[in-house]
């Protein structure tokens, strides 16, 4: 399929979404527990459980880190001080509790790490050190992957930064510099538009394959890789039964 007619399906996919043909009134983020949204503690809620959002439901990973934090026996875990300052069986149990956590020891250390990162730093001055520019951010945390493990990877970084910018104050420059985050329901998005075939996808750089086709399709269209995924992701979830029109949706 040539790149105008891909281009005008996903405009009419946008359009889809835009007019609630696709679903999505509830995402995954929205079940928080609607915290001041220029604080500290907003900031860690939307960053320690996207670590650990790889493989499973987001659905289910928001709702129970929720639970989490409302549990006054297990809010602690969203504090880095509180998470350095307990042993590792106390924080085991509090991210097993309402299974934030599924692995009782990777998914541990994956907490603990990033805690001991932003109380290092606090993650408000990290964003302020960074001239809150998408571009210095994703470089630096690529460069320094030990410190911020799995939220360093191609999908959930994109994905952590797109939801910094829709769920906390944090004012972010160059969202052009947010690919597209690709998981497997944009992959599968992608081939069911047929940007990518379904013989690629055993490619071991499937993501950032999937990115860079994304990245190229949009260039110099207005739209941003970031703002079709949504869009995308509702569309394979739904396991494509929203037909995409051919021609312009637009009134």
């Amino acid at each position: 399929m040539n790149k105008t007619t891909i281009l005008l399906q996903v405009r009419n996919l946008l359009e889809l979404h835009k007019r609630g043909h696709l679903g999505g009134e509830k995402m995954p983020e929205d079940e928080n527990p609607v915290l001041s949204r220029n604080s500290e503690q907003n900031l860690l809620y939307f960053t320690l459980p996207m670590a650990l959002n790889y493989q499973r439901d987001s659905y289910k990973l928001w709702e129970n880190a929720n639970k989490t934090f409302q549990d006054t026996d297990t809010a602690f875990v969203f504090n880095p001080k509180l998470v350095l300052e307990s042993n590792d069986e106390n924080l085991r149990r509090a991210l097993l509790k309402y299974k934030v956590a599924l692995q009782p020891n990777k998914h541990i250390e994956i907490w603990k790490t990033i805690c001991s990162t932003f109380h290092k730093q606090n993650i408000k001055d990290f964003f302020t050190a960074h001239n809150y520019d998408i571009a210095e951010i994703k470089n630096y945390i690529q460069k320094n992957k030990k410190d911020f493990p799995y939220l360093s990877g191609p999908k959930i970084l994109n994905y952590w930064l797109y939801v910094i910018t829709q769920y906390t104050d944090m004012k972010l420059t160059g969202r052009e510099h947010i690919t597209i985050a690709p998981d497997t329901h944009v992959i599968q998005s992608s081939i069911e538009l047929r940007l990518i075939d379904q013989s690629e996808i055993t490619r071991a750089d499937i993501r950032d394959y999937v990115a860079n086709k994304w990245h190229d399709l949009l260039k110099n269209t207005g739209i941003l890789p970031i703002d079709v995924h949504t869009s995308l992701w509702l569309w394979s979830r739904g396991g494509f039964k929203i037909q995409i029109p051919q021609n312009s949706q637009r009134d």
